[in-house]
């Protein structure tokens, strides 16, 4: 299945699970910590320069924010773990992506967007347990990777790969500013997508 990434458009934004649209087809999510760089990487996705709000606060993403292109639907969820927002708010991103998982949808499949610098942290491992315990298809997208040289990419990967307990084919190497990956990328989703 092609899809025509530059036919994308933004649908909507909810703040709460009850306001979730039903899933009427394919869903691609994207889900990492805050500042991971999920807006960029969509807005790199769709060849767009803004199509998804790029801050340079973290945290900015508070809602699931939803896309669409060719018949499949990009869902942007909130970024967790940022430490500068409340408690009350912190509760409520999670509850948030927590009942959007809940929900019976169309759960293609999750990209999981981890930043390759770091090494393996708590809240990634547990968003990975989750999926794997709810059976749910995903991917981790290695994210900056343009800040590495490329024998430090393949080092930190293949680290990333041992401490998430992930084979390493499930891991795609991307940058924002260059492109890096972005094929392959839309190689898994495209594949996800296919009837």
């Amino acid at each position: 299945m092609a899809i025509n990434y530059q036919h994308a458009r933004y649908e909507a934004s909810f703040g709460t699970v009850a306001q979730l649209p039903e899933s009427t087809m394919p869903e691609v999510s994207f889900a990492g910590r805050s500042n991971v760089g999920k807006s960029s990487l969509l807005n790199c996705l769709f060849g767009r320069k803004a199509l998804a709000r790029v801050s340079s606060q973290p945290g900015k993403t508070a809602n699931i924010n939803f896309f669409e292109a060719d018949g499949v639907r990009f869902v942007d969820l909130p970024g967790y773990g940022f430490a500068k927002v409340g408690k009350q708010e912190r509760q409520r991103w999670a509850d948030l992506i927590d009942g959007y998982f809940r929900q019976n949808r169309s759960f293609n499949l999750v990209i999981c967007l981890v930043d390759i610098r770091h090494e393996a942290q708590k809240l990634d491992l547990h968003m990975l347990e989750f999926l794997r315990g709810e059976q749910i298809p995903f991917i981790v997208a290695l994210t900056k990777a343009d800040k590495l040289s490329k024998s430090k990419q393949q080092s930190q990967a293949a680290l990333l790969a041992k401490q998430f307990g992930i084979d390493p084919l499930a891991f795609v190497v991307t940058s924002s500013q260059t492109g890096q990956g972005l094929d392959t990328l839309k190689q898994f989703i495209e594949d996800a997508c296919e009837e």
